[in-house]
């Protein structure tokens, strides 16, 4: 039995559930993960897993083994990854993870270009609007878009999150266009489903030190997806507030129009709202993962290019 193999099998059973999965994502049968295990509970003389139920439960030797051996394998990564990195030279496989709607506009057109500067690199991309566990999934790097929550993973800024009200046309035309913010309250508010109160908030640009106010809105029409609400003010339902990268190309053609333009606005008050790039810490950040983040934030560009007028 290759011990290192089997150590790195029953780790990955662990994290990912079921030794289907671990045999999956490491091109191996069921049966060889199955035997792995078998072969480190007889080498070590104690059950690692409970397998009464769907999910593998650790037995106390397992938990112990798997903090030891899970710990192994990661300093064997970073060892690895720190004698590469003398090859500054990006290459492997890069597993990235972006949301979805972002990732259609803003990654994948990018990926050709991303993959010409870096030819020794494969690309593995999932989009999900799903906030996924990187280490779970083996992820190495994924852009996350609003306030960061608290964790272990590291952080890059790529761009900032601005945000604009917006409605068509044929809604002005029926309803005269909001002078002040108070306005928004006789108007048909296009609400984020996701969004923690019925209010919007808003303060002046020139005062970006200015405390939020808040406006309460109304309307006929909620939805979970920033694209269904900006289907929603394309078709003149009522006046959205939206990303400025979702709607930048929209405002351009003059599909959407932009209104009280004078004020900042977001959903909620809180943490700076920003495009960011995470990934699990590691002592060295594996060139791979630097090109990518490297790319990206080069190609939006300061101020990004959704954001120029």
């Amino acid at each position: 039995m290759d011990y290192f193999e089997a150590m790195n099998a029953f780790v990955r059973a662990v994290d990912l559930g079921s030794f289907s999965k671990a045999a999956a994502e490491s091109g191996l049968k069921v049966s060889t993960v199955s035997r792995y295990v078998s072969g480190l509970e007889a080498d070590l003389g104690a059950a690692l897993l409970n397998r009464s139920t769907r999910r593998l439960n650790l037995t106390e030797a397992g938990r112990t083994f798997y903090d030891w051996a899970a710990q192994i394998l990661s300093d064997v990564e970073s060892a690895r990854s720190s004698t590469r990195s003398l090859n500054s030279r990006p290459q492997g496989l890069l597993r990235i993870n972006v949301p979805s709607a972002f990732g259609r506009r803003h990654i994948m057109p990018h990926i050709r270009d991303f993959l010409e500067e870096c030819p020794d690199v494969k690309l593995d991309a999932t989009l999900t609007d799903a906030t996924v566990d990187l280490i779970e999934t083996a992820t190495d790097v994924a852009v996350r878009i609003g306030a960061l929550v608290d964790s272990t993973l590291v952080a890059k800024k790529l761009a900032p999150q601005h945000r604009v009200l917006v409605c068509n046309s044929d809604y002005l035309q029926r309803r005269p266009k909001p002078k002040v913010p108070a306005d928004l309250a006789e108007h048909e508010c296009l609400a984020f489903a996701l969004q923690p109160t019925g209010s919007w908030y808003h303060r002046p640009k020139a005062k970006p030190a200015a405390q939020l106010s808040e406006i309460a809105i109304n309307g006929h029409l909620r939805a979970n997806d920033s694209e269904a609400l900006r289907d929603a003010a394309l078709a003149g339902l009522g006046i959205a507030l939206l990303p400025t990268w979702l709607v930048n190309a929209d405002i351009k053609s003059r599909a959407l129009i932009p209104i009280l333009t004078d004020s900042e606005w977001v959903l909620a008050p809180g943490p700076e709202r920003a495009i960011w790039g995470v990934y699990p810490p590691k002592r060295v950040v594996s060139p791979k993962v630097k090109a990518f983040l490297a790319f990206v934030e080069k190609r939006f560009g300061k101020p990004p290019y959704w954001d120029l007028t």
